[in-house]
């Protein structure tokens, strides 16, 4: 069976999908030989077109008064790219906004990819530039408009069926549809069919073995892409999951504050074989604390077995000895304790803090153990702290109707879940209903505190239980 081509251009209100709208689309069907069917159509976008687009387009607000709006062609662009590969110049442009443009209807738009500006590179290479009106003016294209839908469409036509004239442009043309992929290096039960019907979203994956166990999880913002790269990359871990893998599930999140917290719950969850990092449930490093035989209540820090910890009144657990060391570091500065107390400083004497007066005498008898033991005690309640304040953070949801909301509560992670926008602006009480619990991990922690100061991430701050 042919492949057949839609070769697509749009022209738009502006450069960022999300935020502008397709003001015209032309799509030009090819069949490897020949164009069977061509349309166009200007676009009402519903809001006004910058001066400057008009500029470069001609296509200004009265031209567009009348046009169809997109929900009303929708159907039309379904139907005529349904089977075929999506060829544009600059693909991920075109198809960017009209996937968000679909998304906005409610629907999934997806499509097998094509970039001409890629496949020219290979085709033509040593070209001093390869932007659409520098091919047109080195090949000598007729264009009757440029900045237009269909006239660029066309001259994107043109370029694709040089592009099938040159020698091995099949071969490269499949390789770049496949997104680099050789058919014979995925496992035996994934087929290119099922890569390509992975989304394009941010989300969590699992990969299954014949068993039907999961033997990996990982987390992506474009899930399809990640997963092409599993099976692309040439290492260790890609072998084994080449080998192993027999089946692909997912669960979209839109957030990646949310995939990389579900990601890290359901390593510890499955615990798959083929993940190392964050497989602990348990982690081997643990801040204790015990009273020794001065009546000094003492920190210290080790390797601990699990069978051995009942043993231990354990403070934090930590994935390694780093991260326990600079936590104990962190401690002794903040609450002014004493280096031989934290198992930090195991020399004769004073230690070394009580040399340069950071250290209130401990350790030679010149703080009694009940003064010190009552800094101590804020070191326990602040030990079991990873937040000073309760807070939501809200991220994008699963579509622009929704979004993602992270609970902090008692400086700890409580979990996340999803609300409407009207549910946004409820009480507190309301979002927590929302929420649905998960553990608290050292990797959570970490992971809330990177993205608490990230760009379009939102912080509703809760105080005495209201907002």
């Amino acid at each position: 069976m042919k492949k057949k081509y839609a070769i697509i251009d749009i022209e738009t209100t502006g450069g960022r999908a999300i935020r502008e709208k397709i003001t015209e689309i032309a799509i030009i069907v090819h069949d490897g030989e020949k164009i069977i069917d061509q349309w166009e159509t200007l676009l009402n976008p519903e809001r006004s077109i910058p001066y400057n687009i008009t500029q470069i387009t001609g296509i200004n607000d009265e031209m567009v008064e009348d046009a169809p709006k997109f929900y009303e062609v929708a159907k039309k662009i379904v139907e005529m790219t349904e089977g075929t590969i999506f060829v544009a110049h600059n693909v991920r442009f075109d198809y960017g906004f009209i996937r968000e443009e679909f998304r906005r209807l409610g629907f999934t738009f997806q499509r097998k990819q094509l970039c001409t500006i890629r496949l020219t590179r290979k085709a033509f290479p040593n070209l001093r530039s390869y932007a659409l009106g520098n091919l047109i003016k080195h090949f000598g294209i007729k264009v009757n408009a440029r900045h237009r839908a269909m006239a660029d469409a066309a001259a994107t036509t043109e370029i694709l069926e040089m592009i099938f004239e040159k020698e091995r442009t099949e071969e490269q043309v499949l390789e770049m549809v496949n997104l680099g992929v050789k058919e014979s290096k995925l496992p035996v039960n994934i087929t290119m069919e099922k890569l390509h019907q992975l989304p394009e979203e941010t989300g969590v994956y699992y990969f299954h073995n014949q068993e039907g166990k999961i033997i990996y999880v990982g987390k992506s913002i474009n899930i399809k892409k990640r997963v092409v790269e599993h099976f692309t990359a040439k290492t260790d871990k890609a072998y084994k999951l080449q080998q192993q893998v027999h089946d692909i599930s997912y669960e979209i999140t839109g957030s990646e504050l949310v995939a990389l917290l579900f990601e890290s719950n359901e390593i510890k969850r499955y615990l798959p074989p083929i993940n190392k990092a964050q497989r602990r449930r348990v982690f081997p490093y643990v801040i204790f604390e015990y009273e020794n035989q001065s009546g000094y209540r003492c920190l210290s820090f080790a390797k601990v077995k699990k069978k051995d910890r009942a043993k231990l009144n354990i403070l934090r657990e930590l994935p390694n000895l780093n991260a326990a060391k600079g936590l104990m570091r962190r401690l002794i500065e903040q609450f002014e304790l004493c280096q031989k107390m934290c198992s930090v400083d195991n020399t004769g004497g004073a230690c070394f803090y009580y040399q340069l007066h950071r250290c209130k005498g401990a350790c030679v008898g010149a703080e009694l153990p009940e003064d010190y033991n009552e800094r101590v005690e804020l070191v326990l309640d602040a030990i079991k702290i990873d937040f000073e304040e309760d807070f939501f953070l809200v991220d994008k949801g699963r579509n622009h109707e929704e979004r993602a909301i992270v609970l902090v509560e008692d400086g700890q992670y409580r979990g996340f879940g999803y609300v409407s926008l009207e549910e946004l602006n409820e009480s507190t009480d309301s979002l927590k209903d929302a929420i649905k619990p998960f553990r608290q991990h050292p990797e959570t922690t970490k992971i809330i505190h990177s993205f608490l100061h990230k760009a379009g991430l939102q912080i509703i701050k809760i105080e005495n239980g209201e907002r």
